[in-house]
């Protein structure tokens, strides 16, 4: 084990961040004090606070063995982007100094033509800037100072993940803070949406990886018939860890840990070789950053212990896929969590209100929050019954649905009287913590104190639904403030804002169970979105409603909403082609040739038993079945290929080439998988060119 793995968590975390702790350790006390004004009340930066802080930061990251810097971004491609510099600056003399500037802090200048941009920039329009936010604080890793920026076009637009997090983060406190002052607080400074990432992922043997040229390609496995055993037993979830699993999870905490990230929770997931880590809340921002690092840790700390990190979202069918629970609160500036309910009926009437915002969010703009988790990937465990279905809803338990009823009704339940019930008096029931049990098939579980959303897919970046959370609850506090601002009753004016919205929005509310068909049939009664594909969601990011939203507070442009339109749609595609030629490659190169050989095998078994005038039919039905397998997989392989061909040379809208991958082409992929994976229950082992399911899975043990 390494020695970073035997040194306690307290003494290695946050090692190599520059964190709060170090600011205030080694920056001049003014200095602080006014970055600390920045972070906290998002105050401009003042340009001689960057000039002290940037000398002080490289001093700190030379320390930490650091040579170069880099502008650490989220461009729309789900992953990370960086460009390294050197400290290092001649001088006049031959020699040469650690330089690093305010200037160099604060701003950085990549290609922006070679990201995905939905049209914003063009190869011969290359200009890009990266811009330091301040908020997420800077880290050393890999002998480099990782300066955590936002990136733009040379004319604004928003080219990254983080530049509309950040914008619906202010734009959440700035509703948030207009219903806290009409409650009577006028303390708080500033209110932050919170999270916390559930990451699922598994781990197989990277010598296993290596031969599958699905895995490498596309994350997943395209082929691959069920083993005997797969999670029927349930007993992988939450078993013993296995020997290299325990240290890979040793590892990784002892990586995250110096990086900053709060790594808590780990353990075996529902299916054989999956695991999941959960870490501790914190800021939207910084919680989005530190997934991103996470991610990336995973993958490289699996690499140098021999094993994979599969993060896509569902690598393997017949067994459970892989997500990432996003779960989601608001916060003062103090740290109160304006989703508890509270001790008292006061504080009840202020929770609801923000109870009401975010169901009154949810049920209109269901389409939204089903766009913000819209992949191929996620397409193969969105309504499979180890995740939540495409419809979107709300579970609150029967303690809180049970106070909706009575607030709508008007009259208080075990009250001992029939007593008008009103939102702050005593007769509203104080509301307490974990009154239900977890719902597990609710895209949109309230669990107490915050809202878990599950529908997030395991390899996605978390900024995009949380900046349409962000947005889209922010827009519901603001009609609610507006309301309550003009009231001349403000206590009666609550009440009828509660009642309202559980009248008008009660319908997204569901405590049942997500799986069954009755609630399919339930939720188009109530007129809810069932969009089943990415295809079919991805549509509605670019609807009038939708892009208003999105305006009216200033998160997104219309130009920034199309383009995000265009790169969902064409990755969407993309990802497809490229799985699609990846079973061509493997039918054609690996799959049969290998039932070709054992046709031949067959045969000449049947020929040898014919010549001594044994009985040779069972065999030959066995032979009948191989050839007519492997002519129906040549065949499919073909038309697959020409399919693919096809839709890669035509010129069409994005829109259009994403749905005829869905009716095309994936059809197509799914038959030609099913004749792969009967052969490979009949051709001999020996032969079969790709580790099988059965050692994927277990060949760990």
């Amino acid at each position: 084990m390494d020695k970073c793995c035997s040194e306690t968590g307290s003494k290695i975390f946050g090692a190599n961040v520059f964190n709060e702790a170090v600011m205030q350790e080694r920056l001049p006390k003014p200095t602080y004090k006014k970055l600390k004004k920045t972070i906290t009340e998002g105050l401009p930066l003042d340009p001689d606070v960057a000039e002290i802080v940037a000398c002080v930061m490289k001093d700190w990251a030379v320390e930490k063995g650091a040579t170069h810097y880099t502008h650490w971004f989220q461009p729309m491609t789900g992953i990370t982007a960086e460009k390294h510099d050197s400290f290092l600056s001649p001088t006049d003399d031959g020699r040469a100094i650690m330089e690093f500037s305010k200037k160099a802090l604060i701003k950085g200048e990549p290609d922006a033509s070679s990201f995905p941009s939905g049209g914003l920039r063009a190869t011969f329009e290359a200009r890009g800037y990266t811009a330091w936010d301040c908020t997420s604080p800077a880290f050393v890793k890999d002998q480099t100072l990782y300066i955590p920026t936002a990136f733009c076009s040379y004319t604004g637009e928003a080219l990254d993940l983080k530049t509309p997090l950040l914008r619906s983060m202010e734009a959440i406190s700035k509703q948030a803070l207009r219903i806290l002052r009409l409650f009577g607080d006028t303390e708080t400074k500033k209110v932050v949406p919170t999270m916390g990432a559930e990451q699922e992922y598994f781990l197989v043997d990277k010598e296993y990886f290596l031969k599958r040229k699905d895995l490498i390609y596309s994350g997943r496995t395209l082929f691959g018939a069920k083993p005997p055993k797969g999670q029927e037993l349930e007993d992988h979830y939450f078993g013993n860890l296995k020997d290299r699993v325990s240290e890979f999870m040793h590892r990784l905490d002892a990586e995250l840990w110096r990086l900053g990230v709060t790594a808590k929770t780990k353990h075996n997931e529902v299916a054989p070789a999956q695991h999941e880590l959960a870490p501790l809340f914190t800021t939207a921002n910084i919680a989005s950053d530190d997934n991103q690092l996470t991610m990336e840790i995973m993958k490289k700390v699996a690499d140098r212990l021999g094993l994979a990190c599969l993060l896509h979202e569902k690598p393997f069918a017949g067994v459970s896929g892989s997500g990432k629970h996003n779960n989601w609160s608001l916060a003062t500036n103090d740290r109160k969590n304006l989703l508890d309910p509270g001790k008292t009926p006061v504080d009840n009437a202020q929770f609801l209100v923000f109870l009401m915002a975010v169901i009154k969010a949810v049920d209109e703009y269901a389409d939204l929050l089903r766009v913000s988790v819209a992949s191929a990937g996620n397409d193969h465990r969105l309504g499979a019954s180890e995740a939540p279905p495409a419809i979107v809803s709300v579970f609150l338990g029967d303690e809180l649905t049970s106070v909706m009823e009575q607030i709508e009704t008007g009259v208080a339940k075990n009250n001992g009287n029939s007593r008008k019930l009103e939102i702050g008096v005593s007769t509203l029931p104080v509301l307490p913590m974990d009154t239900t049990d977890r719902n597990r098939t609710s895209p949109f579980a309230f669990t107490g104190n915050k809202f878990e959303f599950r529908s997030v897919g395991s390899s996605q970046s978390i900024a995009t639904p949380n900046f349409i959370i962000n947005t889209i609850v922010a827009d519901s506090l603001c009609q609610i403030a507006d309301r309550l601002e003009k009231a001349s009753d403000f206590k009666e004016e609550v009440n009828g804002v509660v009642k309202d919205i559980i009248k008008n929005h009660k319908r997204i509310v569901f405590n049942g169970n997500n799986y069954c068909q009755e609630w399919v049939e339930e939720a188009e009664r109530r007129g809810l979105h069932n969009l089943k594909t990415a295809v079919d969601a991805i549509p509605s990011l670019v609807t009038d409603k939708n892009i208003k939203v999105f305006e009216r507070h200033g998160v997104l442009s219309a130009t920034e909403i199309y383009s995000r339109y265009e790169i969902q749609l064409e990755n969407y595609a993309k990802t497809i082609l490229i799985e699609a030629l990846t079973m061509v490659d493997m039918a054609r190169k690996q799959i049969l040739p290998a039932s070709l050989r054992y046709v031949r095998e067959i045969a000449d078994t049947v020929a040898s038993l014919n010549a001594v005038g044994a009985n040779s039919d069972s065999v030959r039905s066995d032979l009948d079945r191989l050839v007519a397998l492997t002519d129906s997989l040549r065949n499919k392989a073909d038309k697959l290929a020409h399919e693919a061909e096809k839709l890669h040379t035509q010129t069409e809208d994005y829109l259009e080439s994403a749905k005829k991958c869905k009716s095309q082409i994936i059809p197509i992929m799914e038959a030609l998988r099913a004749d792969a994976d009967v052969l490979e229950t009949m051709v001999d082992a020996r032969l079969w060119p790709i580790p099988t399911y059965g050692e994927l899975l277990f060949g760990l043990m």
